[in-house]
């Protein structure tokens, strides 16, 4: 039997060192290895299950990992390795799906059922099938602090809140949904990040920018200083969300407040991406896009990032007349 092993790869481009510590009753701390441009590398043996924090100089407490995908015990606590291969799909014969005469249900997971939980709304997929509901769209949920949230101030973005469901929850209700001919679209937020538990200015303060004015914190840093890390991190996230989940698309909240001034813009590089990832099936992209600025449906040769709809942000805003005079 091969030995198994971990591999540790971080970007901290202003660390001197870097250690990753596992929290078992060893308490083990291994030095990472230099590997340039920022990046420190390292295997470890030991298996999926292993809680582990990065530490950075001489920081003691450590920090989870930026790309974790799972955090047990929230954003605060420590990472969990995953093996992604470890899920036995059933969905072989999925083919995806185009955006025409798609009925989408914007779902909510907490808010869903009395549980909250991910299995939970596993039981009520024959219901929204009965309904008429083609296509349902999850409202975020990358890893956030707290028990009850929106989703949109998520601050791990490849880890499915803990409190949703175990490590394997997501793909066992994206496969179930697929059974019931269901497909299942994320909603992300690569905008900003939530104040609370968002430590990535602490592997590096270029995540961020104050060249651009963003409502809801700081600007993320597509196009400044070190900003290729950056995007990798992003553009990636999309591609994880399709690979490794099989989800069926994504829904780009806010894509007014990814400011990039490079060429191809982050927006059109995640499409491709995120289309790449999928192939040969078929996935939507929709972009929440407050301006409704309609060239981002445009492909992307032709000047466009490649979407295939604007979500209409006017529409869910407005209040009718007659519902305005009744309560006044």
């Amino acid at each position: 039997m091969h030995e198994q092993r971990v591999h540790f790869r971080v970007w901290a481009p202003r660390a001197r060192t870097v250690h990753v510590t596992f929290e078992d009753a060893e308490r083990l701390t291994v030095a990472l290895e230099p590997e340039g441009n920022g990046y420190f590398a390292g295997e470890v043996r030991g298996s999926a299950g292993l809680l582990y924090r990065y530490r950075l100089d001489e920081d003691r407490d450590g920090l989870p990992d930026p790309w974790s995908r799972f955090q047990p015990r929230g954003p605060h606590g420590p990472s969990m390795v995953v093996d992604p291969a470890t899920y036995g799909w059933h969905d072989e014969n999925w083919q995806g799906l185009r955006i025409e005469k798609q009925v989408l249900y914007e779902c909510h997971i907490g808010a869903f059922t009395q549980e909250g939980t991910l299995d939970a709304a596993t039981r009520e997929l024959a219901f929204l099938a009965e309904l008429g509901i083609t296509c349902i769209e999850l409202m975020p949920v990358a890893e956030f602090p707290g028990r009850f949230n929106w989703g949109y101030d998520g601050v791990n973005l490849f880890a499915p809140f803990h409190g949703y469901g175990d490590h394997e929850a997501l793909k066992r209700f994206i496969d179930a949904a697929h059974g019931r001919g269901l497909a299942v679209v994320l909603d992300v937020v690569y905008n900003h990040l939530g104040a609370e538990g968002n430590c990535l200015s602490r592997f590096s303060p270029d995540y961020f920018t104050d060249r651009y004015s963003n409502e809801w914190g700081a600007a993320l840093n597509f196009d400044g200083t070190l900003s290729r890390p950056v995007r990798e991190l992003f553009v990636e996230n999309a591609a994880y969300w399709i690979g490794e989940f099989h989800l069926d698309g994504l829904r780009l909240d806010a894509t007014q407040s990814l400011f990039d001034a490079s060429q191809p813009h982050i927006l059109a590089e995640i499409s491709a991406r995120a289309r790449t990832q999928a192939a040969p099936r078929e996935i939507i992209l929709i972009g929440e896009n407050e301006p409704q600025r309609a060239e981002q449906l445009h492909p992307i040769d032709a000047g466009g990032f490649g979407l295939d709809a604007l979500w209409n942000d006017d529409f869910h805003g407005l209040m009718p007349r007659a519902a305005i005079d009744c309560c006044s």
